[in-house]
């Protein structure tokens, strides 16, 4: 057999969700990633043991053998994140969305005109982000060039597959004086954002530049327009808010008498490269258009919890087709943790199923049959992720890029325990998902290239 293309192999047992809502236990399976951080095969025992690719990929030291405390999974994807509000996070969450922003992110995010700044928290962003196993993450800059350069450099410089914007909002009636650009300078720094994140040098499409108007209170329709033409022309990914909350929804009513992603798609915006934070208040034509258009929805359910004023639909989007993944939401969250978003997503739809009040009879309290399981928010934390992103990502299969985390149950002092005879593959995952921490993490890959190495305890 030709091994020529093989840079290394992993053995090992391995998790992955090639179909939602449902897991495949990968036991003692070698995976080989070629040069050019592909997957070149997923072999099973019976597929190796009598061709002698594993004796030879370890003399030539290029096989690495997990313990039977690890498990790998593939990378997990970070759907919406917004890096310059890092500092933020844990702060003000029970505040209203609109006093949220006006008092704690627009002052922040303004702070990033200081370049040694942006410098000092993207790279901290994203070292936490990668070391809590995020392969790969869709991240809101600010509204300055320079520093969401930053941030792109940053990212390329840590290995971390990213999609960055640099935010757009013009809309005087709704932004802060300090806080705002006209339509004109929007547009031509997203031009030169564009142009210059696809010229990094070493850049090959690790990351990507993403056009990004913040949301529709935010944003006037000349704005929204052009944006929309911008990146038709230009292939560009879109990424924005969408009917984050009553106000917001109320917002686009009463200025255009449309929903938000009439708008959007009235402007150009929306199409298979196209993001939608959030999407809590959809009408069923909104949801026709969506999966119409190939356009994704960033579930975020911890934000959701704190500032939507309901719980998002994702039992019906999921059953529906549309496509939709998970996002931290950070800093309207507590964690960069993937993993995290995964438990707080069946929690509220737990939640959503059940109800809430007191005061009604239980068959009256929630709305039932809405409920998703933790394996199909995995499936959406990775494949569901990669889909929405449209890239070959989140599944371990030939071809895909080898985006991959190591999660060691043996780590010292953690909550993630494994009772052999006692835990079926199954049970394993389930706690993978709920009880993981950072430190569980030792082992990172993003396109094959090892971006994580903590000393391990195996």
């Amino acid at each position: 057999m030709d091994h020529s293309e093989i840079v290394f192999g992993i053995l090992g047992n391995a998790f992955h969700c090639p179909v939602m809502g449902e897991f495949e236990y990968l036991e003692n399976a070698l995976i080989t990633v070629d040069t050019a951080g592909r997957i070149q095969a997923v072999l099973r025992p019976e597929e190796y043991q009598s061709s002698g690719i594993v004796q030879a990929l370890e003399g030539q030291g290029r096989l690495q053998r997990l313990t039977a405390s690890q498990y790998l999974i593939p990378g997990l994807i970070d759907l919406h994140n917004h890096a310059p509000q890092w500092p933020q996070m844990g702060k003000g969450l029970d505040l209203p969305l609109y006093d949220w922003l006006s008092n704690y992110t627009f002052p922040l995010e303004a702070k990033y005109q200081d370049l040694e700044f942006a410098r000092q928290v993207y790279g901290d962003l994203v070292q936490s982000t990668l070391s809590s196993g995020t392969t790969s993450a869709v991240y809101f800059s600010s509204l300055h060039l320079e520093p969401s350069l930053v941030l792109a450099e940053t990212c390329l410089d840590k290995g971390q597959r990213a999609f960055v914007g640099k935010v757009c909002m013009d809309d005087p009636d709704q932004c802060p004086d300090y806080y705002r650009q006209s339509a004109q300078q929007s547009l031509y720094e997203t031009e030169t954002f564009n142009h210059a994140v696809a010229g990094m040098k070493g850049n090959q499409g690790l990351v990507s530049s993403v056009v990004t108007p913040r949301f529709i209170p935010s944003c006037t329709e000349g704005l929204l327009k052009e944006l929309g033409q911008f990146a038709t022309a230009n292939d560009c990914y879109v990424q924005t808010h969408c009917s984050e909350s009553d106000w917001a929804r109320d917002y686009s009513q009463q200025k255009y008498g449309e929903t938000d992603i009439s708008v959007y798609e009235r402007t150009g915006l929306l199409g298979r490269k196209t993001l939608l934070a959030h999407s809590i208040f959809l009408t069923n034509q909104d949801i026709l258009i969506i999966k119409d258009r190939g356009a994704g929805i960033a579930h975020c359910p911890l934000s959701n919890m704190c500032f939507a004023n309901a719980a998002m639909t994702t039992r019906e989007l999921l059953d529906q087709g549309v496509h939709c993944g998970l996002g931290s939401d950070v800093a309207a969250s507590v964690t960069p943790s993937m993993l995290r978003s995964c438990f707080d997503a069946v929690t509220h739809s737990r939640v959503r199923e059940e109800g809430t009040s007191t005061h009604r009879p239980a068959g009256e309290r929630g709305e039932s049959n809405t409920r998703i399981s933790l394996v199909e928010s995995f499936w959406m934390a990775t494949a569901g992720g990669g889909q929405s992103l449209d890239q070959n990502i989140g599944l371990f299969k030939a071809g895909f890029g080898f985006d991959a985390v190591v999660v060691d149950a043996a780590v010292p002092d953690c909550d993630l325990t494994i009772w052999p005879g006692m835990d079926s593959p199954a049970d394993i995952l389930e706690k993978i998902i709920s009880t993981t921490s950072r430190h569980n993490v030792t082992r990172v890959w993003v396109q094959g290239r090892q971006v994580i190495d903590k000393k391990t305890a195996g």
